[in-house]
């Protein structure tokens, strides 16, 4: 399998990306400027500041031409992961239900927090289990996910939230408690909190792993721990 991660001007967390695909699979960076996806099996919008966040966070770079082939590539079925800006950006592509919102704070946080996997038929979720709770760290300014009251009961009857921030973990106000979620199709999946940063022991966590290993075809002998 190959994992293709996007770097757009002003992403800061493609190379973690890439380190974390790495740990599971073979992968590689796809330059905003190009109209093709090289063939990946799956593909990672990664955090940052796309674009430097100008006129909103995710706002420009879902016109860059590698998006048209993220929006054909997510249509076909295939996975598609955004993380922090990259929910952002899959928000402002209409490829995610809502929109991330300034912090309730109006400040950028950066913690450590803990997420309850809500879905687990997802292509990024399919090796964790319902209720499992994982630690991955959270940085940003503008992660308050949010909806109308129609598009949240439409979401919630789907079974679209995949991730809820655990009791007294939401750090930035976001709706329902919702940390991530996916298309009707559950291919696509965002979420703000960083799986990436949790991918090893010796950080603190190596929950993320399990987002990154879920991707590879089921039977598959990588060890997640």
């Amino acid at each position: 399998m190959r994992i293709g991660v996007v770097r757009f001007p002003g992403s800061c967390d493609e190379a973690d990306a890439i380190a974390a695909a790495s740990a599971v699979a073979e992968a590689e960076l796809l330059w905003h400027g190009r109209t093709d996806l090289d063939g990946v099996d799956a593909v990672v919008v990664p955090g940052g500041f796309s674009y430097g966040d100008y006129l909103r966070p995710g706002a420009i770079a879902r016109y860059s031409p590698v998006m048209t082939a993220v929006a054909a590539f997510a249509a076909d079925g295939g996975p598609v992961l955004g993380i922090c800006n990259g929910f952002q950006v899959l928000c402002e592509a209409g490829l995610l239900p809502g929109a991330l919102l300034p912090n309730n704070s109006l400040r950028f946080i950066c913690r450590q927090v803990d997420l309850t996997v809500e879905r687990t038929t997802t292509p990024w979720t399919a090796a964790c289990e319902a209720g499992e709770q994982l630690s991955i760290p959270s940085k940003h300014a503008n992660g308050r996910w949010y909806a109308d009251d129609q598009t949240l009961a439409q979401i919630e009857a789907n079974g679209q939230v995949v991730f809820r921030y655990a009791p007294g973990q939401n750090p930035n106000g976001s709706l329902a408690d919702i940390a991530g979620v996916c298309s009707e199709q559950g291919n696509v999946v965002g979420l703000m909190p960083h799986p990436e940063h949790a991918v090893d022991l010796l950080t603190g966590s190596a929950d993320g792993l399990k987002l990154f290993a879920s991707v590879l075809e089921e039977g598959s002998s990588v060890p997640v721990s």
